[in-house]
């Protein structure tokens, strides 16, 4: 029986050389993105209100984009156009960081707002 050496083939010849493209694919699972795609929303929300809950995401992936929906509990009063705004253009920037996927949607669903402490007590309830 003769020694294979490092780099040698069944016959004693280098080993052949795969280009990169054909060599396989890693496929990363649609709940690690969500993840992802949690944490930078908190991170673009900032600290939430202390009954609120924490910002959470679903993601459909196919290929390499990533559509995301993006669920969270805003303080009021704020600018919830500007606020969503930054969500998505924060949620882009990490999954495409972090994961290497176009995100091509983040649809942003505010359930809750959360009164500024002291501001519903104080002034009552408006309409």
């Amino acid at each position: 029986m003769r020694p294979v050496s490092a780099g040698a083939g069944e016959h004693g010849g280098p080993l052949p050389v795969v280009p990169p493209g054909e060599r396989g694919a890693t496929r990363i699972a649609d709940r690690v993105v969500a993840k992802v795609a949690s944490q930078a929303a908190r991170e673009a929300v900032g600290a939430p209100a202390k009954d609120a809950a924490r910002p959470y995401a679903d993601v459909v992936v196919a290929h390499d984009t990533a559509r995301v929906r993006v669920h969270l509990e805003l303080d009021y009063p704020t600018d919830i156009g500007a606020r969503c705004a930054a969500v998505r253009r924060h949620v882009v920037e990490r999954v495409g960081a972090l994961v290497g996927m176009e995100v091509p949607e983040v649809a942003v669903h505010v359930e809750r707002l959360h009164p500024a402490p002291g501001q519903g007590a104080a002034r009552g309830r408006t309409r």
